[in-house]
This record gives C-alpha cells, structure tokens and sequence, in this order.
C-alpha cells in the first residue's frame, strides 16, 4: 500500500485541569493491503527515530502512566524533538499545543498496546519477519542499515516498533474493522441521495495538431484530406506537447479545455476533421475520435464505490466510540510539572 497512512483529526481529550482540551491525535487505521500497519510503522518510524530505544538506558523519570503502561520524559523529549523544525524555532503557544498533541498521540498508542495485551494478541515470528521483509524490499541493498544508522537506532530496537504497530493493527482488525457491516438498506439510500454526484457529463476524445501559423495549418490540413494519418501529421509538424502521443488530448468535458477547444470538438461528428482553429497558442486541427453523451449510472456500476466509502464512514464512527469508551476507563496521569 502505499499508505493511505496515518491520518490526523481533532479529538477532545481530557487529561487534568489543564487549559488545552482539543488535541490531535494520529489515528493507527491505515487501509490498503496485509502490510498496512507497516507502512504506518515506516512513517511512525521516520518521525520519532527513537520510538523504541531500550528501556533501561532511559532515566527511570515517567511523565505518562496509561494504566499500567509508562513513558519517560527523556523518551518523550528526544521524540518530540524530531518533530520540531530545525531552521526556526517555533512561538511558544504553538510549540507547547504541538507538545500536547503529540502528548495525546502517545497516550492513544499506548491504550491501544494495552488492549492488545488484554485481548492476548500477539505477533509471531513469522508475522513480524514478512512484514520486515516487506519493508527491506523497498530499499537498494544496505540503504535501510545506513538509514539505521542515522537515526541511531538499532534494528532490534526498530523491529520492536515494528511489533508493536503490527499488534495494533491486530487490535483495529478485531475491535472495529471485523464489526464494520453496510446494508443493501445504506447503500439504495446513499445512491438515491447522491445521484447527482455519479453522474457522468458529456465526453469527447479528440487529438489535435497545433502550429505557428495559419499557411502551415493549411497546409496539413490539406495533407489530412489528401489521407495523411491524423496521429502521423501530429507528430511530423505539431508543435504542442502532445504531439509525441499523435496529438492525443485524452477524454474531456466541458470546460475542462480551453473555450475555443469546446467550441470545435463538441459540434463535429465523430471521425471528422475540423477546420483551422486560432486560438491564443497557434492554429490548431482536431479530430474527434468519440463522442460520450451524459449519462447517470446503475447502482451496480457505482455498488464497490459507495461500500468503500460508507465503510470508510463506518470504521471512523467505530474507531472514535471505543476510543472514547478506553479513555474513559483508563487511568491516565500526566506529570504537568514536567513539561
């Protein structure tokens, strides 16, 4: 996948007293094939280089308990740095609201990693070494240990952010992707209520010749009557940058070409040639080669498109209830002083 990745919305998270309530938070759920929590992992990874330095080279300062769940303050400082720019410093509002937000999304994390561990998830050996091969593809060979290296972490530490990534993708999958359901019910609703937006304006194809001058217009214009090859014409004396492709403007509606384009293709039948257009670039020649009249399509046609979208929709409602109901249980103290 590529990533569709981690996505980021506002959230209202109360941790104290504090005056900042609403926080972001970066959300774990990233769709696209089996390896999608990996991918989450290598822009997590990027990001906060030393997610996953070994514990007990940490001083034993905690800022964060989630539930039984720890995290230092040195943990939190060296990962909040690398989100920091590094040509400007940033006003202190904006810095210590970027500090909170990133304060949430460590506090998420770790909720999630502790349902993992109460529903007894785990991620074995094989799990963790195909999602690891997964990622080393993606690199020439020896470029992910220099980029180690870089980044000062060392690749057991980096497969254990691995594993843990990978463990909350499981929990997603079982907590709020495995109860997502859309009904015939939703789906007749949905495309009754946005027909409008399914529908399909009127279409040409055309290709097009574009050249200085109006004598060299007619002049190919002649060679097309006479039986030139309409793409072979672009390609000799066309002087748009299309004309490597014979002058191929692909499938277009209305206003999506220039004025005088419109004005040209959309009245000629299909297999014609126009005559010399000018317009602000050249002289221009089209050819239509399809005409495509509006049209609304059948529910089946537009069916996968409004079950991935209403899924979508879906899964976000899911995820926002139960994350709301862990915060809710959980026991979170937040050492304000520090910070």
């Amino acid at each position: 996948m590529q990533p569709d990745a981690l996505r980021v919305m506002p959230v209202a998270l109360s941790l104290s007293d504090e005056p900042m309530k609403s926080v972001a938070f970066a959300r774990h759920a990233v769709r696209g094939n089996p390896c999608r929590g990996f991918y989450a992992l290598a822009l997590l990874f990027f990001l906060l280089p030393a997610a996953c330095s070994s514990p007990e080279k940490l001083p034993s300062q905690v800022l964060l308990t989630v539930n039984d769940r720890t995290v230092s303050l040195e943990r939190f400082q060296h990962e909040f740095e690398q989100l920091l720019p590094r040509d400007r410093a940033l006003p202190e509002q904006e810095e210590q609201a970027l500090r909170r937000s990133f304060l949430a999304q460590l506090i998420d994390h770790q909720l999630l990693l502790g349902e993992a561990a109460n529903l007894h998830l785990s991620v074995s050996a094989r799990e963790l070494g195909k999602a690891v091969q997964n990622h080393l593809g993606q690199y020439p060979p020896g470029e992910f240990e220099r980029t180690l290296a870089k980044k000062g972490l060392s690749a057991d530490a980096w497969k254990q952010l691995l594993q843990e990534e990978l463990l909350v993708e499981k929990v997603l999958q079982r907590m709020i992707r495995d109860k997502i359901k859309v009904d015939e019910t939703d789906i007749s609703a949905y495309f009754e209520a946005n027909r409008q937006s399914f529908s399909r304006p009127e279409q040409v194809r055309a290709r097009q010749i574009t050249v200085a001058d109006e004598t060299q217009g007619r002049k190919v214009l002649g060679m097309l009557r006479q039986g030139l090859p309409f793409d072979e014409a672009a390609r000799r004396y066309s002087v748009s940058p299309d004309a490597a492709q014979g002058g191929d403007l692909g499938l277009f509606a209305r206003g999506e070409m220039p004025e005088a384009f419109d004005a040209a293709v959309f009245g000629l039948p299909v297999g014609h040639v126009s005559d010399l257009v000018k317009t602000e670039y050249g002289y221009h020649i089209f050819l239509v080669e399809a005409h495509r009249p509006p049209s609304q399509p059948a529910l089946e046609t537009v069916r996968q498109e409004i079950v991935a979208l209403l899924s979508r929709q879906q899964e976000e409602r899911l995820y926002q209830e139960w994350l709301q109901t862990l915060r809710q249980k959980a026991s979170i103290e937040v050492d304000w002083a520090l910070l």
